[in-house]
């Protein structure tokens, strides 16, 4: 299975008070959009992503434990060290489906609400890991294996191009292992592969060499 993220721009950061006078600071917006081709050519059938929000809310977001970092994790899992808000809510409006996270006092929370505060444009982005397959219009439908890692991570760059990324992430797989998520690299398994042909065909050459050195004896 492939990482999976999708960036968008039209967010907004809130400030609640509550009555004791105490501030937080939220972000409000699309965190997720179905049945539309994306500027990145994907597409999430609505009843995929309708069967994986409620899992997620149940599992994740209703446990208190829907949580985001600030940045671009190269991975599915969240990075503890990099968290910087909470996902209280998420749900259906339409095709899309509406989020609202609250940034926490960490390093991290405390550096994403510095930003708002100086003005920096910050946007969103989804992660999660599945299949793709390629229709003929040239739209990669996300399959129904999707499972989402986290609503909503914060980025600075939501407008960048996906290349880069895409770029990365291209060699790298994702698999199950008793339970986990484990990365799995086809370019080392490949060499890995090669390796052990190579010692195996150096050791029938060493092999060979031995015999040919007792027939002349």
């Amino acid at each position: 299975m492939k990482l999976i993220r999708e960036e968008i721009e039209s967010v907004k950061f809130l400030v609640e008070t509550t009555k004791s006078g105490k501030k937080s600071l939220y972000i409000e917006g699309v965190f997720l959009q179905g049945n539309i081709k994306n500027r990145n050519g994907r597409m999430y059938p609505m009843e995929t992503l309708r069967r994986e929000v409620s899992r997620y809310n149940e599992a994740h977001v209703n446990a208190g434990r829907a949580l985001g970092e600030l940045g671009h994790p190269d991975g599915p899992t969240v990075n503890l060290d990099r968290v910087s808000h909470k996902i209280v809510s998420l749900r259906e409006s339409g095709d899309n489906f509406i989020g609202k996270a609250k940034i926490l006092g960490t390093p991290m929370g405390k550096i994403a609400a510095n930003l708002v505060e100086e003005g920096v444009k910050l946007g969103v982005s989804s992660r999660g890991i599945g299949s793709l397959k390629m229709t003929r219009e040239g739209c990669n439908i996300v399959g129904d294996d999707f499972m989402l890692a986290t609503a909503a991570d914060i980025v600075a760059d939501p407008s960048a191009p996906d290349a880069f990324v895409e770029g990365i992430m291209e060699g790298k797989e994702w698999i199950w292992d008793g339970g986990l998520l484990r990365e799995k690299y086809a370019e080392q398994t490949r060499k890995r592969i090669n390796t052990l042909v190579d010692q195996r065909k150096l050791d029938e050459h060493k092999l060979n060499l031995f015999n040919d050195f007792l027939s002349n004896l």
